[in-house]
């Protein structure tokens, strides 16, 4: 045998280390978090998975882990990987089947005046102060208490997604921007739209804009031509994510799959 032969007899190692490269670009890399106190439910801890959503890739990739019951914050997709629980469920509403119940329906005639409209997710001093009043209000023991103006552009600006910010204003009399009430990040996907994040002036919490919210980009969601809104995790027996389970039907992640739920 010539040295020429033996040479093509074995590995291309330039080859291997190029096809290495590819793969490693084009799967992500997972990692763990260290335990920590759960925000849900007391006397538990957390363990987070994630991987970075960065790239050309990242907002398909967002859409994939998103089927898969990940969420988004920032440049991060995570989702809960706690040993022995598993309370938090992914939860989305397929809005093609969604019928408003009598307290819906109420909530949109209380809000009939409040325009939502589509903007880029980009923060702005007004954004800040409506979200410290939230926070300072609803939340001010929450982690996000301490949460800089720098931290709260961070959250709404510093993605590679299609991410966008909906702003809730009365509407004016004068043709005028007027009063911002709420705002919702969210993120457009492949099937839908995955709400972010939301905050609302706690001085108009009569109008039920929580909910409202949720109401407005289902029809969004509809508008689109796309079948589902992602809520996030829904915890039985934390308080603060229990209204999640109202928007029926909706679907929950299971080790089996999506399960849709009536009731």
């Amino acid at each position: 045998m010539s040295a020429k032969d033996r040479h093509y007899d074995g590995p291309d190692v330039e080859a291997e280390s190029l096809q290495l490269s590819i793969e490693r670009r084009n799967f992500p890399q997972f990692f763990i978090t260290a335990p920590s106190p759960c925000p849900y439910l007391a006397g538990r801890v957390e363990r987070k998975v994630f991987t970075h959503l960065v790239g050309q890739d990242a907002r398909s990739l967002n859409t994939q882990l998103g089927q898969g019951g990940f969420r988004r914050s920032q440049n991060i997709a995570y989702r809960p990987a706690c040993d022995g629980c598993a309370a938090c469920v992914s939860v989305r509403v397929p809005v093609n089947t969604f019928v408003p119940s009598r307290s819906f329906r109420r909530t949109l005639r209380m809000n009939a005046d409040v325009d939502g409209t589509v903007v880029k997710s980009h923060a702005t001093s007004e954004h800040y102060s409506l979200f410290r009043g939230y926070i300072d209000s609803r939340h001010g023991d929450g982690g996000m208490a301490d949460m800089t103006v720098l931290d709260f552009s961070a959250m709404v600006d510093d993605n590679f997604v299609d991410s966008r910010l909906v702003e809730y204003r009365i509407r004016s009399l004068n043709g005028e921007p007027g009063q911002l009430v709420a705002a919702v990040l969210i993120d457009i996907l492949g099937d839908g739209i995955s709400m972010i994040y939301s905050f609302y002036d706690p001085d108009h919490q009569h109008r039920g804009l929580g909910t409202f919210m949720i109401l407005d980009n289902i029809a969004r969601v509809k508008r689109l031509g796309l079948p589902y809104l992602y809520l996030g995790y829904w915890v039985r027996g934390s308080r603060k994510m229990d209204y999640k389970s109202r928007f029926l039907p909706q679907e929950r992640l299971t080790a089996e799959g999506w399960v849709l739920h009536r009731q």
